[in-house]
């Protein structure tokens, strides 16, 4: 009856929905295809029955391709079907695999969309990264004996909350949930708190861990660190939303009255705010140079604007202090393995629920700074452009901490291979 009621409301809110998304195209005009894929009118996937993998959008396809490049190694064979929501996601699954997987925009959490789409897919296993989850799309794999697998789980205690008020619809839910492979025992303990049984939660770690540096990165970093003066310090911040980049650019300013060649690499995270933020930087005095315009910068350079996709690591790499954005503001922070692989310093705002246990992990081993606002991050960049051994010593401290924490990555890929049913 709960289902049946939720079910209702969403049919109801559609309408807002579809509003919605032809909104958001006018900024990501992607958002207004493909709309069909939506609802369930997808193609088949020719073959064996598809591993179906949900990765709601770009930061979770990143996370969980480490694990679908090792099963397409082992299981060639075995067709893999990704879904996302988002065309950033989408967008990265095409970039990164071509035509080794499937791709399509995962239905709405509508049983007649779902039933269309198991009827073209008919996947063999359903595999969930992080906390996507709908009850309708994990009703529907349990009616068809499909096992759902949530990997790399995680589930902070805001959403945790969020859950518990809808815990009529939420219950239900994780008792059809076939395993939960969490990345740390306190988000574990939340999913049993709200309905999961313990024997079905395995505690694996976060495969975020198993990150590795691209090889290829280091040389373009160089060439562009050339470009605007290799001896020339250098402060990335990345993966930043609305309103963050007003507050970075004004640190950025008052930094530069004490260090004058200065560069700033800021790296939006939403493609549709590329312009507008360039348009800040350039209204705000700054020599700005976009990288989707130009791949060398100009030697005066002051505001490096990452506009593109699928480049974050190199520009990372350019880096001599790396702040992780989504975290000034309360999004929830972004993750800070990445600069950390690279052996950059990595600083941090204070909303990071989102990443909660790795930026723990990572400040118990001094790998990390938390910084509360702008005032703070501007007197932890002078200290360590002062100070580069301590830069250089936290960079030391954060790829070690990587290395500790290594191994989810073959739990979770033997996890996905028992639902699946392969040897």
């Amino acid at each position: 009856m709960a289902r049946w009621f939720y079910s209702l409301m969403f049919y109801c809110l559609i309408p807002l929905v579809l509003l919605k998304l032809w909104l958001r195209g006018k900024q990501a005009p992607e958002y207004r295809r493909r709309w069909s894929e939506r609802f369930g009118f997808v193609h088949s996937v020719e073959g064996a029955r598809p591993i179906w993998v949900h990765a709601v959008s770009f930061g979770e396809t990143m996370a969980i391709i480490p694990l679908v490049e090792k099963l397409l190694d082992e299981h060639p064979e075995v067709p893999v079907l990704i879904t996302s929501m988002t065309p950033t996601g989408s967008a990265r699954v095409t970039a990164h695999f071509g035509d080794r997987v499937s791709h399509c925009y995962c239905p709405y959490d509508l049983p007649d969309a779902l039933a269309r789409f198991h009827k073209r897919i008919n996947p063999r296993s359903c595999v969930i990264v992080e906390t996507e989850l709908w009850p309708n799309l994990i009703h529907s794999c349990a009616q068809r004996n499909i096992p759902v697998l949530v990997t790399n789980a995680r589930l902070s205690a805001r959403s945790a909350a969020g859950y518990q008020r809808f815990r009529w619809l939420a219950e239900p839910m994780l008792k059809r949930v076939t395993g939960v492979a969490a990345q740390n025992a306190l988000d574990g303990e939340r999913f049993v708190e709200l309905g999961l049984a313990s024997e079905k939660l395995k505690v694996t770690g976060s495969i975020k861990f198993d990150i590795e540096a691209p090889e290829e990165a280091a040389s373009e970093a160089s060439r562009l660190r050339n470009a605007w003066g290799a001896e020339r310090p250098v402060i990335i911040a990345a993966s930043t939303h609305d309103d963050e980049e007003t507050q970075l650019l004004q640190a950025y300013r008052n930094l530069q009255s004490r260090y004058n060649d200065l560069v700033l690499v800021l790296v939006p995270r939403h493609p549709e705010r590329f312009t507008g933020i360039y348009d800040q930087s350039v209204k705000a005095g700054f020599r700005t140079c976009r990288r989707s315009l130009t791949q060398l910068p100009a030697a005066d350079c002051q505001v490096y604007l990452g506009d593109t996709m699928g480049e974050l690591m190199t520009l990372y790499s350019t880096a001599d202090i790396a702040f992780v954005g989504g975290s000034l503001v309360e999004h929830g922070g972004h993750n800070p393995l990445e600069p950390a692989v690279l052996g950059k310093p990595v600083l941090i705002g204070p909303h990071v629920h989102n990443f909660h246990q790795i930026v723990e992990t990572m400040e118990q081993e001094l790998a990390l700074q938390v910084v509360i606002d702008t005032e703070e991050l501007q007197r932890v960049v002078a200290e360590l452009i002062d100070h580069p051994e301590q830069a250089r010593a936290m960079g030391i401290r954060g790829r070690n901490c990587i290395e500790a924490n290594r191994g989810a990555l073959d739990q979770q890929l033997q996890l996905v291979k028992q639902m699946a049913a392969l040897g």
